[in-house]
């Protein structure tokens, strides 16, 4: 039992060595073949071959973040559905309603999300013709 565990042990030694060595010899092999040559932008970072614009780092409102993980979530959702839909006929009714409470569930959630202003993202018109002066606001602006 023992002597088993050793082998195994040393089975599992010599595979990471001979990856550690793999590894080693690909990033030493293309570092001594590789081309050296000085440009003038050669230390720069690459943007689609042109010149840098700005900082790369930029920020990002909370409506960004939250659009990823609303799409994150219905992505998910999305799976479940399409799992059920290949397997729909061996599940038979109990899948099928609990796919239907599980789609109620999530349309419930989006109408909760929409009600609360989750899914508004762009800056309200109602809002921006108030901040205008009186003189530009007419009747027919605001229909």
């Amino acid at each position: 039992m023992i002597l088993l565990a050793i082998s195994n042990l040393f089975s599992f030694i010599i595979y990471g060595a001979a990856a550690i060595f793999v590894v080693a010899f690909m990033i030493g092999f293309s570092h001594v073949l590789g081309e050296r040559h000085e440009a003038r932008f050669r230390n720069e970072p690459f943007e689609a071959g042109m010149p840098l614009t700005g900082d790369a780092r930029v920020r990002f409102s909370s409506h960004f973040y939250m659009v990823a993980i609303f799409f994150v979530i219905f992505d998910l959702d999305a799976a479940f559905i399409l799992t059920y839909a290949i397997a729909f006929k061996e599940l038979g009714w109990a899948g099928y309603i609990g796919i239907s409470v599980f789609i109620g569930l999530l349309f419930a959630v989006l109408i909760y999300e929409w009600r609360i202003g989750a899914l508004d993202f762009g800056p309200d018109g109602k809002k921006i013709l108030q901040a205008m002066p009186k003189s530009k606001i007419t009747e027919e602006s605001l229909k």
